[in-house]
């Protein structure tokens, strides 16, 4: 072949390139292979696919990362076929493609937590982790498996790579060799440009996120068709809280409600104390699942079903986000996360109304409870903006001996912690605890190993031993003078690992308790209640219970007061898909229009309704949802959320 045309090296250019699509594939089966209870992908046929779908989405993500080696490739050095020079190209192939390559790796085993592909707000999430060194290394020790399968993956790529190699060219190199190359540059270049935004026309945008989802029927199967590096990418200079306009503001004021105000009155302020399990999924919980039709159902929770029978607890409840700083936000400040966490947003510093604030101006003692490194998951930082008046972490414990190796201190003893010190507290107070052992790598203090031994799923056994760990505690707490005017809120931050395949399913990917227990009768906390309700209608119940009756800014509801003109909803976000419940039906919406209706039984959104005739209750379904997201982006963006207006 002429060496002016430059054969061998175009050939092999393209020869690498494939390498990365043979490879983004590989990992694309070995997601899915890891994932397969999350995804809901039934046969192989709709596995091929998703990642038929997803080859224009590994193209956008090869061409960011091997753009520069595409380019030093082909330009006419007349140096590039020589041992050095390819030996630079060869470095800088296998750096750039093995770093953004392991991304995808760690979602294998991450997806499982965050149930959606990682992008730039998880890695403000991970930046936030004060204990990261700590972490990588029990997740190296856990998951050595998946290391040493990437490790295998990137062994037999650099074999591969080496079986086709560019031999020296001496001959002397002309006008031909330099024109004909400035063409191939050229059009390589815009062939690079058009595989990173997904097409070559000019009146589109380039392909993003939500583009995944138009090819599936079920929102979990586009992480299938995504990969990690492209999420990431896609991600690094985007700002998902945008100004929308999709109806006036009097639509919104009197269907969405923003501004609350109840007119309850307490005999006494009651102290609140609000409790946040983490990963304790609805599904655990025997008594979240009395009366329904879940094969062979085993609880893990006796302590809190027997406390469910003394309580107010709802049935069907959802979380607003999927991650624990997600969750936060949404219980302490009705203040759901989509795309973004917000408290991971340059949103997040300014005044917010919450629990928190309307405790504090009613004299509350506030404190918040964590027993991880203080700053850990960023939630001292997002409790200081709140205005909690105490934080309680690690170091205010002032004991590593009963410190887990990983997260912090173990639940058991932290709770105990919480109950002396809120006896050391001028009453009313409110308190805010967020748990940490049953979260990976579910361990259990030496003395329970034998004691609690789970089920199906890893974490069944620390389920097991945080439920006991709440037992203890209020064995604790019933002895102190504080108890009896004191009103209970238990609910999760997100889900976990699911076993029943009902919990398996896109919406209830989101489902979580909510129970409200106080030892007084006067609050009049008895019963189960089936009606839609989330973590943001906690701090709306709260501000009912203890008789604020002021205006405030809350997208959620009253739980306790259940009034009429307050419609029952749920929202959250698989990260790229809003999922809006309301009535009789649930709501896709991709921020720009409407893609799915669905009946509210169907949780695994089998049955796309949009095809048929749309009920007056199905528009109007559809323009709250779009009229809520329109007043979050409003009130997030222009700094309204301590307004009552």
């Amino acid at each position: 072949m002429d060496p002016k045309f430059r054969p061998t090296e175009y050939k092999a250019l393209l020869y690498r390139l494939f390498l990365g699509y043979l490879f983004y594939f590989i990992a694309r089966i070995l997601f899915f292979a890891f994932n397969t209870n999350l995804l809901a992908v039934d046969d192989l046929g709709t596995l091929l696919k998703l990642c038929y779908y997803g080859v224009a989405f590994d193209t956008a993500a090869l061409m960011y990362i091997n753009v520069l080696f595409i380019v030093l490739s082909i330009t006419p050095l007349t140096v590039n076929t020589k041992p050095a020079y390819q030996k630079g190209l060869a470095i800088l192939y296998f750096v750039t493609n093995f770093l953004a390559y392991a991304t995808s790796f760690i979602d294998i085993i991450y997806y499982r937590f965050s149930q959606v592909r990682s992008t730039r707000a998880t890695l403000d999430v991970v930046s936030q982790e004060s204990n990261k060194e700590a972490l990588a290394s029990h997740f190296a020790f856990a998951y050595w498996y998946v290391i040493v399968i990437y490790f295998l993956c990137c062994v037999l790529w650099v074999w591969l790579y080496k079986r086709l190699k560019i031999k020296p060219v001496n001959a002397k190199l002309g006008w031909v060799y330099f024109a004909s190359s400035i063409v191939v540059l050229l059009i390589t270049v815009a062939l690079v440009i058009g595989g990173i935004r997904g097409d070559f026309k000019h009146s589109t945008r380039p392909i993003n996120m939500v583009d995944a989802y138009k090819h599936v029927t079920v929102p979990n199967q586009g992480d299938v068709v995504l990969n990690t590096p492209f999420a990431i990418f896609r991600t690094l200079n985007s700002n998902n809280f945008k100004l929308q306009h999709f109806t006036d503001e009097a639509y919104i004021d009197s269907n969405i409600k923003p501004i609350k105000q109840y007119n309850s009155h307490p005999a006494s302020k009651p102290n609140v104390v609000i409790i946040i399990l983490e990963s304790m999924a609805r599904e655990y919980w025997g008594s979240m699942n009395r009366g329904t039709a879940t094969r062979d159902f085993k609880s893990y929770t006796p302590f809190l079903d027997s406390l469910s029978d003394n309580s107010l607890i709802f049935t069907n409840a959802y979380a607003n986000g999927r991650q624990s700083i997600h969750g936060l936000s949404s219980v302490l400040a009705g203040i759901p996360s989509f795309q973004t966490a917000f408290t991971s947003s340059p949103y997040a510093k300014q005044p917010i109304q919450s629990v928190v604030s309307v405790c504090n101006s009613m004299g509350y003692q506030t404190s918040f409870f964590h027993g991880a490194a203080n700053g850990s998951m960023g939630f001292q930082g997002f409790g200081s903006i709140l205005g909690f008046k105490n934080y309680y972490g690690r170091t205010e414990y002032n004991n590593d001996k009963d410190f887990d190796g990983i997260w912090g201190i173990w639940d058991e003893q932290f709770f105990q912690f919480m109950g002396k010190t809120l006896g050391t507290q001028k009453q009313p107070f409110m308190a805010t605890l967020f748990t940490l052992s049953s979260h990976d790598p579910y361990q259990l203090p030496e003395k329970y190993k034998k004691r609690f031994t789970g089920g199906p799923l890893q974490i069944h056994k620390t389920v097991q031993y945080s439920d006991n760990a709440l037992r203890l505690f209020f064995n604790y707490a019933k002895t102190q003078p504080w108890y009896s005017n004191t009103v209970f809120i238990i609910t999760a931050d997100h889900t976990s690992q699911t076993h029943y395949p009902e919990y398996s399913k896109a919406i209830n990917r989101f489902a979580v308790p909510i129970l409200f227990y106080s030892a007084n009768p006067v609050y009049a906390l008895k019963g189960t209640r089936t009606d839609l309700a989330s973590q943001m209608d906690i701090y709306p119940s709260v501000a009912d219970l203890i008789g604020y009756n002021k205006p405030f800014r809350s997208w959620g509801r009253s739980l306790i007061s259940n009034l009429p003109a307050e419609t029952p909803r749920v929202i959250n976000s698989t990260g790229n898909i809003y999922q809006f419940m309301q009535g009789n039906f649930t709501y896709l919406f991709d921020g720009k229009a409407i893609t799915g209706i669905f009946a509210a039984a169907d949780k695994g959104l089998a049955k796309n309704l949009m095809a048929g005739q749309l009920s007056l209750e199905m528009q109007k379904g559809m323009m709250d949802c779009k009229a809520f997201i329109q007043d979050y982006a409003d009130r997030v963006i222009n700094k309204k959320l301590n307004s009552s207006h």
